[in-house]
């Protein structure tokens, strides 16, 4: 592994860690008590903002130019799960960003919260599946033992509960509420907890020289 790709996978985990953290924090009930909900919002937006970050570098590091059709498979699911992952985030950048805004009637906040919400749980599960397949080509479908192989279903199993909190997360138009508000927070628990073991998994190896 050469020395740049060492540091940008390094600083790729670092981003998802802390973009975890941020997110598990903020959908702690208590959290939001205590600090009040524009804060808490305030945290889901800035760690969007890590996974972004993190995001792009996972996409600096599946390889320029775009695979093309004389690339092989696992380089094209590679990419495009990078791809589709950043894109996850941006609509998440948004979600979060607009959720800010205070005053937000019913309609505003279903196109401009609710929906990117939607559409980068889904980029983030289409992604996670694609990084599935290419692990598998590259491995196997069942090694416990390979650490690429349980940060990829942990990821998976993160979009999957995502993708359950932006169904949770629906405003409903009559009331201005959320449809189910604790299966929104499980669900962005659950999912940044395993973000954030993913993330803590692919940081390469500290290897500790021997000296006699």
């Amino acid at each position: 592994m050469r020395w740049n790709e060492s540091v940008g996978i390094r600083r790729e985990s670092g981003g998802f860690v802390i973009g975890s953290l941020l997110f598990g924090l903020a959908a702690v009930p208590g959290y939001g008590q205590w600090v009040g909900t524009d804060l808490d919002n305030i945290t889901y937006f800035v760690g969007s903002l890590f996974f972004t970050g993190a995001a792009f570098i996972a996409l600096r590091l599946s390889g320029r130019p775009v695979p093309d059709s004389e690339s092989e498979r696992v380089e094209l699911y590679d990419w495009w799960a990078a791809a589709l992952q950043f894109a996850g985030t941006l609509f998440f950048n948004v979600s979060t960003g607009i959720a800010m805004v205070s005053g937000l009637t019913s309609s505003e906040a279903d196109k401009w919260v609710w929906r990117p919400d939607v559409f980068g749980s889904a980029a983030f599960l289409v992604a996670s599946a694609l990084a599935v397949v290419a692990t598998t080509e590259t491995d196997k479908l069942w090694d416990p033992h390979a650490r690429d192989w349980r940060s990829t279903w942990l990821n998976m199993i993160g979009s999957v509960a995502f993708g359950i909190s932006a169904v949770g997360a629906f405003v409903r138009p009559s009331t201005g509420q959320l449809a189910d508000a604790e299966l929104a927070n499980v669900g962005t628990f659950v999912g940044a907890v395993c973000f954030l073991a993913a993330a803590l998994l692919m940081r390469p190896l500290v290897r500790v020289p021997n000296i006699r």
